[in-house]
């Protein structure tokens, strides 16, 4: 394999035109640099340079090299650049799980940011899943860093071998048509809705379904479903049309559809939001970026993350 050292001689050779000049531009010695150059046309086999009078010319074979040589030098030195950047956090792709109402919001927050100040040199993929199907992909090496959540009347499960920052806390609001709901704002005892129609989140896997199903045994009954939907927005527009009630968490919330209040509970149950890396990779400065810039979309999509959560 060519001396990539060498190669930078005989490209400076052609730039330069003198041994001398050579040596004065690495530093060498021009005895240094002509033994050097000796041993390269050794290691090819044909003749790179050639005596004209008191000058050395390169040969065909010897331009053809130096040009190769300057190319490499050339990819060297933007390779070394670009790990510079990675190592400051400055570049670099990544792969990032996040259940759909984060990334509508969080996520998609955070890429009109990198898009907007591309001086950050940051890009990430986005592949939508729910917490219970993102953290065995982040387990598995298919994505960089999951956006999940758990509830504050559930655990949150088993994160071995994980790092967990929390970026939000979201209120978990009781949304009623207008007609059953008084005022907007206004809080509501959950156990007073233990005969309503409910619509649940479709999923029994789902988080937000066991959610629901624990939140409303506390309060005392189990409750009756007419409808389960994956998507918060065919909820909210259900509840608009009379068909139930629901607890929704904050930023499932894209649009509040006439008809529809929102509600605190009086004994309130919260929605923790957390960006999970493995420990493997959590010292990247990529992600240790990243998972700032998501920390810095969720406070401003959030307001009472502002004071709850700091980095």
């Amino acid at each position: 394999m060519l001396d990539i050292r060498k190669l930078r001689m005989l490209s400076e050779l052609n730039r330069l035109g003198t041994v001398a000049a050579v040596a004065a531009s690495m530093h060498l010695t021009g005895p240094g640099v002509s033994m050097q150059l000796a041993a390269l046309e050794r290691e090819v086999g044909l003749p790179l340079t050639e005596r004209h009078g008191r000058t050395l010319r390169l040969t065909p074979a010897g331009v053809l090299l130096a040009q190769h040589g300057a190319d490499l030098v050339d990819r060297l030195a933007l390779a070394e650049m670009e790990v510079a950047a990675l190592r400051e956090g400055s570049a670099g792709t990544y792969r990032v799980a996040a259940f759909p109402s984060i990334a509508r919001s969080v996520v998609a927050d955070t890429w009109a940011t990198l898009i907007a100040q591309p001086e950050i040199g940051l890009r990430i993929e986005l592949l939508e899943l729910e917490p219970h199907d993102s953290l065995p992909a982040l387990a598995n090496g298919d994505v960089t860093l999951a956006l999940t959540h758990s509830y504050s009347n559930m655990a949150i499960g088993d994160l071995n071998g994980c790092v967990v920052t929390p970026i939000a806390r979201e209120q978990v609001w009781l949304a009623l048509p207008s007609s059953e709901g008084g005022s907007p704002g206004k809080e509501m005892t959950l156990s007073d809705y233990a005969t309503h129609d409910w619509i649940l989140p479709h999923d029994r896997n789902w988080a937000c379904h066991e959610m629901v199903q624990r939140a409303c045994g506390l309060a005392g009954f189990a409750p009756r479903a007419v409808a389960e939907a994956v998507d918060f927005g065919v909820i909210l527009s259900l509840i608009s049309a009379g068909a139930g009630v629901a607890l929704v968490p904050e930023l499932t919330v894209a649009h509040l559809p006439d008809n529809v209040t929102l509600h605190p509970l009086s004994v309130p149950i919260y929605r923790h939001d957390y960006v999970v890396t493995r420990e493997a990779t959590d010292a990247d400065p990529g992600v240790r970026r990243l998972r700032s810039l998501f920390a810095a979309s969720a406070s401003r999509l959030v307001p009472q993350t502002r004071t709850k959560f700091t980095q």
